[in-house]
């Protein structure tokens, strides 16, 4: 079959899909939850394939694997996708003309949704439950690295939509070669809107070549400022969490900017992070504050490339600046517009900061480990949108819908 044969299927699937009732979309959600967890040992097993072809050390390992604890998360979003109300059928606005019209804006599907992604087979799993909620159909096109993985988690899934009497084609996955790529972005007709996830790389080129519609799904280059009023307790567990905790996605740190008057509590808002091996790329006076005070083989001089780096690795950088000023400056320079934080306890400060920044999260005295669909209480993401258009951060189900018109009337016809 071609891809193009393949795309004619999905579209076909994505009418039925309009049909299909909200509470046995549920219950297809909750029983993919269950199947997930059942098959826990062959989705693992196909993942070990995928994880023998990858150096350990490579920053996309952790992405790539899977565990039974990872699964089970994935299920538990599943859950509560299933628990979230239809974004569907929405009024979004209604009115009745002088002549009688009745106009009444709703929520729709978008159609078919193609979703471009690299070594995550999470998003598999993730992808698939946002669109059967939003009434959509979902094309997949993974990377080579996660391919087992990925037919895999397809498989189980496909098997849940036959069961429930439902066409497989709601979801599809397409192989891993570039043709397939360049077949999906020109895909007029067939698919309706792209949504790029992975490497700045990927997504440029998405946007790039694709004449589908595309909602950018941004790399992470993420800032935390500390203020002169920033608490060192908090400052310490923050910085510690939002660059150790899983350094390999989007929301992970890359640049900690501290205001030069808190120079000398540099130590310690790093004293946790040698224990997980991060290296620190400093500017010159955080390095001479750190230079007996950081382990020497894990501190090495900034340079330019050092800063609007997503490093992706337990590795960051640091600037020293002269206040709030400056360090708005650097982050307007640097930033990716995902997400930034500030740590402070002066709440002009803060209030300043809010209204200053442009990202898609914005946050005061918090990790930016938090910019997460699930955290947001989205029950899970699609994408982390940067751009302005449509959506904007955690994309979920809302962003996941167009909408139409419909006007009822009674054989009103328009004067010429």
């Amino acid at each position: 079959m071609t891809v193009k044969e393949q795309l004619g299927l999905v579209l076909k699937a994505s009418r039925k899909l309009n049909l299909v009732s909200e509470e046995k979309i549920n219950q297809v959600l909750e029983d993919v939850a269950q199947a997930a967890i059942d098959n826990t040992p062959f989705i693992l097993g196909e993942n070990a394939k995928d994880l023998s072809r990858m150096d350990s050390k490579d920053p996309k390992y952790d992405r790539l694997m899977l565990t039974a604890d990872r699964i089970k998360g994935i299920a538990v979003d599943m859950l509560n996708v299933a628990k979230l109300p239809s974004p569907l059928g929405r009024v979004l606005g209604e009115t009745v003309r002088p002549n009688g019209l009745k106009i009444t804006k709703i929520s729709v599907p978008f159609g078919v949704i193609g979703i471009i992604y690299e070594a995550r087979p999470n998003v598999t799993f993730d992808v698939f439950s946002l669109c059967l909620k939003s009434g959509n159909a979902c094309v997949l096109k993974g990377g080579s690295d996660a391919n087992d993985s990925n037919l895999a988690i397809v498989k189980v899934i496909q098997e849940v939509l036959r069961k429930h009497n439902l066409d497989e084609n709601i979801l599809a996955l397409l192989p891993v070669d570039r043709e397939a790529t360049a077949e999906l972005l020109h895909a007029h007709g067939r698919v309706d809107l792209i949504i790029p996830r992975g490497s700045q790389s990927l997504i440029n080129f998405v946007r790039e070549n694709s004449s589908i519609p595309v909602i950018e799904t941004g790399a992470g280059i993420c800032h935390t400022y500390f203020d002169e009023s920033g608490d060192t307790a908090k400052g310490q567990a923050i910085i510690n969490n939002a660059k150790t905790r899983r350094p390999s996605v989007c929301n992970a740190l890359d640049c900690l900017i501290i205001d030069e008057k808190r120079l000398i509590d540099l130590p310690k808002l790093t004293e946790l992070l040698p224990a997980s091996n991060v290296v620190i790329y400093a500017d010159e006076k955080a390095y001479q504050k750190l230079e007996s005070n950081y382990p020497a083989e894990l501190l090495e001089h900034a340079t330019e490339e050092s800063f609007g780096t997503e490093f992706l690795d337990y590795k960051m950088a640091i600037k020293t600046v002269s206040g709030l000023d400056e360090a708005l400056d650097h982050i307007a320079h640097y930033s990716s517009k995902h997400s930034e934080a500030i740590v402070s306890e002066n709440p002009e400060a803060l209030q300043i900061f809010q209204k200053s920044v442009d990202a898609a999260a914005v946050y005061c005295n918090v990790s930016t480990a938090f910019t997460d669909g699930a955290q947001f209480g989205l029950g899970a993401e699609i994408g982390i949108s940067t751009q302005k258009l449509h959506a904007r951060g955690p994309m979920a189900l809302e962003e996941l819908t167009s909408y139409k018109w419909i006007v009822e009337g009674n054989g009103q016809i328009r004067p010429k």
